[in-house]
């Protein structure tokens, strides 16, 4: 390839995750590409060091690097209301969290500063915060609220079913403030391998894409997949599923560069965010 490896292709195995990319592995020849599983920060950080090529990222993880990436077009992991796997469990009542202590998952940037711009410009509160592995049951013996994200989140909204605590999903607060769907992860190529090796980013994209498709055209496949590996039943998956949203049109790219914004005034993220996509002919396409 020019690079003295396949190109390599970055996965989180989030369920969250899956429709992108549980039929693509079988389109992309293994001679050409390599598959890897990592967690997102893992990821993240291959991507910049260039240790891999393409990736699914966080949202935020993509803005503080946006300048040496492109965005692979209409994928995205999205949520027009709830998003049932980026939650809130309150101890106490929302009152007193808004004073107190949230312990924040040590796993997602986006959802953390989704948070904290949700506390600062919604509520106009100030919590102290404090990061903690991603354990429900700790985190509450330190803080009065716990943020947890992925299958971990979905696993403690099970368990919090018999507690009955209040749990607040950050995407439906989101839309309720907003009235914008938010978007979690992004698809993104590093831009020198989009300008060298544009015909394999290509064949990437439509794998993925044509994955999305196939996923969501029929979602049996992946609720049998996640009733065997998370639990749960089919019900509750399929919705799930259903209520995530895999494209980045034009309201999902208004509602993300809204966070950006908000992220940017409060100072969480240094700077302003131009989106960037990748395009067959490696043609690119900003989003202004």
């Amino acid at each position: 390839m020019g690079i003295n490896r396949p190109i390599t292709v970055g996965r989180i195995d989030y369920a969250n995750v899956w429709p992108i990319f549980h039929y693509a592995e079988e389109q992309l020849s293994a001679d050409r590409f390599k598959i890897e599983k990592r967690v997102p920060s893992a990821l993240n950080r291959a991507l910049r060091q260039g240790e891999i090529d393409i990736t699914s990222m966080s949202s935020f993880a993509y803005a503080e690097n946006a300048e040496n990436y492109l965005l692979l077009p209409d994928l995205s992991v999205s949520a027009k209301g709830r998003v049932n796997s980026i939650l809130l469990f309150l101890k106490k009542p929302l009152e007193e969290v808004l004073k107190g202590r949230i312990a924040l998952t040590a796993t997602s940037a986006t959802s953390v500063n989704l948070l904290k711009i949700l506390m600062k410009l919604y509520y106009n509160a100030e919590p102290s915060y404090i990061t903690m592995e991603p354990k429900l049951d700790e985190m509450l013996e330190e803080a009065d609220a716990a943020l947890l994200i992925g299958d971990t989140a979905i696993h403690a909204s099970w368990e919090n079913a018999k507690r009955g605590q209040t749990v607040i999903d950050l995407g439906e607060l989101w839309r309720n403030w907003t009235g914008y769907g938010m978007t979690f992860a992004l698809v993104a190529v590093r831009k020198e391998i989009a300008a060298e090796y544009p015909e394999a980013v290509a064949d990437v994209h439509r794998a993925l894409l044509a994955s999305k498709e196939k996923s969501l055209r029929e979602l049996t496949p992946l609720v049998e997949k996640a009733c065997a590996l998370l639990g749960g039943d089919s019900a509750y998956w399929s919705r799930y599923f259903k209520e995530l949203h895999y494209d980045f049109g034009a309201n999902e790219q208004a509602g993300l560069t809204l966070y950006f914004d908000y992220a940017h005034q409060l100072g969480l993220l240094p700077n302003e965010v131009q989106m960037q996509f990748f395009e067959d002919q490696n043609v690119l396409k900003v989003n202004k």
